[in-house]
């Protein structure tokens, strides 16, 4: 079984930061692209954030400057810095990633989703 585990999230006021992390574990052969995404009220789902396994990352135009993603592929964990963070960042921030349980088999996974609240 493989799970995505994410934390980090919580309460903070506008300009504060927040670090998050999604761990995924289980039986992983390795894990591919991580990316972190959040539904605003009324919108679709969007991207926030995402990684390859090589290191390679992209951001939605919202959030550039003040979103950092990392992973660490030793740990098969992903992180996001959340710097001079927004009112409108609140929602609640889901991770998933490519993850092979065996060469050549690849499954998307979802993690559960953290809490990101930003006060005025």
């Amino acid at each position: 079984q493989v799970d995505l585990v994410e934390s980090g999230g919580g309460l903070v006021q506008a300009g504060g930061s927040l670090r998050l992390s999604c761990a995924a574990t289980g039986n992983i052969h390795s894990v591919n692209d991580m990316g972190w995404y959040r539904q605003p009220p009324g919108k679709q789902r969007e991207l926030v954030a995402s990684i390859t396994s090589g290191g390679d990352t992209d951001y939605a135009e919202s959030v550039k400057g003040r979103f950092t993603v990392s992973r660490d592929n030793a740990k098969n964990t992903m992180y996001l810095q959340m710097n001079s963070l927004k009112v409108e960042d609140t929602d609640v921030y889901h991770c998933a990633a490519e993850i092979q349980l065996r060469p050549g088999v690849l499954t998307d996974y979802w993690g559960q989703g953290t809490q990101v609240t930003v006060s005025s």
